[in-house]
């Protein structure tokens, strides 16, 4: 049974759903005025990766992740390039997506966004103010702190202790210090809607809760995010759904770590920020970066754990998946008939899994359950060394691609992993053919052999010419079998 560490609680705690069977799931998403960063993707790739072992656990997953397409960030990028809010917004939506594609990251069920949602933003709002919680100065509506007891509980924080945060303006006209805006009045050259306060635009906070309410109701199972959001961002969501509603608002409350850079907080300040496409896009490198490459290096951390980049430890990543690749290789070769090391193989398949589900069902403890996966690697190719039926072969191969799915690794072909970004090769002839699957390739050479052994070489040297045309290059081996390789 799973355990998720719950920030709400402080400690890991059994997971159980409000509705059997279903799962409902709110992450903050990003907010659209640059490109993603190397802490997005994380935040990203962790989620992603909780609601692929909720599925692959048997859960139906409602997942929301929210567009943040009105914000201080938006508006001043829009001025400063002379273009609307819209536009900028549309740019980096786009590239958003494009970046998520490339890491595997699967879109939401839902992807809400705040300008989409302004009439529910007012409603919330309009509820806060006439139970007494958010009072309205000139054109701005304001959330009263000391009218929500329990605020801090998130963040473990002392109301009396608090000080304005993170997109917290210090303003004279507020109660407390620490109350935040929940509607701003309208200003020259910024976007506004209609409310009864006036014209003007939602808070940062409000939106979260009036969209994850709107989709999820007022209740729902997990709210996740970066550990920069649990103060204030997240303390502000439950204040002012709870307050709202009378009802908690998620159950558990989930938080990835942040990311270090050369084990240095990373910062523009700093020159050492980078964004996802820079990462693929690294010139000093002798190999592309993938994004089964950037996967897996975040994977071999802790999701709560600090997370330290550097060149190395992507070096690491690749060359452990290079070692995986190199077994679905040989798990592709002709076969001995002989599968003496069948029994063993089935044996450490299901200690694989059992390994594997104990780590993710241990508060997703992904280091873990990739150290599994090695360990059936190694298991392999001993059994491939000591002989290895075809059928057991494609069982193990399988079982990679099963239990991969989970965490967005071992999908592709070997010969696109060591080729990425394309399904075409250069052929032997020089001429660009579309490549043949690693199965198309497995069936030729194994009609191949049958033609060798039947003693019909004319048929076995058409196939040999066939995949060299598609660029496959065959090496046979003294016992009879062949290895390839694109």
């Amino acid at each position: 049974m799973l355990r998720i560490y719950n920030t709400l609680t402080g400690s890991k705690e059994p997971f159980e759903s409000m509705v059997p069977g279903k799962v409902r799931m709110y992450v903050c998403g990003v907010t659209v005025y640059d490109y993603c960063h190397i802490g997005h993707a994380r935040s990203a790739l962790v989620f992603d990766v909780l609601r692929r072992y909720l599925e692959y656990s048997g859960f139906a997953v409602e997942f929301a992740k929210n567009f943040t397409d009105v914000d201080d960030k938006i508006i001043k990028r829009a001025n400063e390039q002379g273009v609307s809010c819209d536009q900028i917004t549309a740019t980096y939506i786009k590239a958003y997506y494009d970046d998520m594609e490339r890491l595997g990251v699967r879109r939401a069920t839902l992807e809400p966004r705040a300008t989409e949602h302004i009439a529910d933003i007012v409603a919330l709002v309009d509820t806060l103010v006439a139970k007494g919680m958010a009072y309205r100065v000139n054109g701005d509506v304001y959330f009263q702190v000391d009218r929500y007891p329990g605020y801090g509980r998130l963040s473990k924080r002392n109301t009396d202790d608090l000080q304005a945060g993170a997109r917290v303006d210090v303003d004279e006209r507020k109660r407390h210090p620490m109350d935040f805006a929940l509607w701003k009045g309208s200003k020259p050259g910024e976007p506004s809607w209609n409310s009864p306060w006036g014209p003007g635009r939602p808070g940062w906070h409000i939106e979260c809760s009036a969209m994850a309410m709107r989709h999820l109701g007022e209740t729902f199972d997990i709210h996740g995010g970066g550990m920069d959001l649990i103060f204030p961002h997240h303390e502000n969501e439950i204040a002012q759904s709870c307050g709202a509603t009378g009802k908690e608002f998620a159950r558990y409350w989930v938080h990835n770590g942040f990311v270090q850079i050369n084990q240095e907080k990373m910062s523009k300040s700093l020159g050492n920020f980078f964004t996802i496409r820079e990462i693929f896009d690294k010139s000093e490198w002798p190999d592309a970066v993938t994004g089964e490459m950037l996967r897996y290096f975040l994977l071999s951390t802790h999701y709560r754990g600090p997370l330290d980049f550097s060149d190395q430890s992507l070096a690491e990543a690749k060359n452990a998946l290079n070692g995986l690749y190199d077994l679905f290789e040989r798990l592709k070769e002709p076969a001995p008939s002989h599968g003496a090391a069948d029994q063993h193989m089935r044996e450490a398949s299901i200690r694989t899994r059992q390994a594997f589900a104990d780590a993710m069902d241990d508060d997703v403890n992904t280091p873990n359950a990739v150290a599994a996966l090695q360990k059936l690697r190694g298991d392999a190719n001993k059994a491939l060394d000591a002989g290895l039926s075809a059928e057991m072969r494609h069982a193990v191969r399988n079982e990679f691609r099963s239990l991969g799915v989970v965490l967005g690794l071992f999908q592709q072909d070997s010969w696109q992993f060591k080729s990425p970004g394309s399904r075409e090769t250069q052929g032997a002839s020089g001429v660009s053919a579309k490549s043949l699957s690693d199965e198309e390739v497995a069936d030729k050479i194994a009609a191949r052999l049958a033609a060798k052994q039947s003693k019909n070489y004319k048929l076995a040297d058409e196939l040999r010419a066939e995949l060299a045309s598609h660029g496959i290059i065959i090496e046979d081996r003294p016992d009879g079998t062949s290895r390839w390789k694109r």
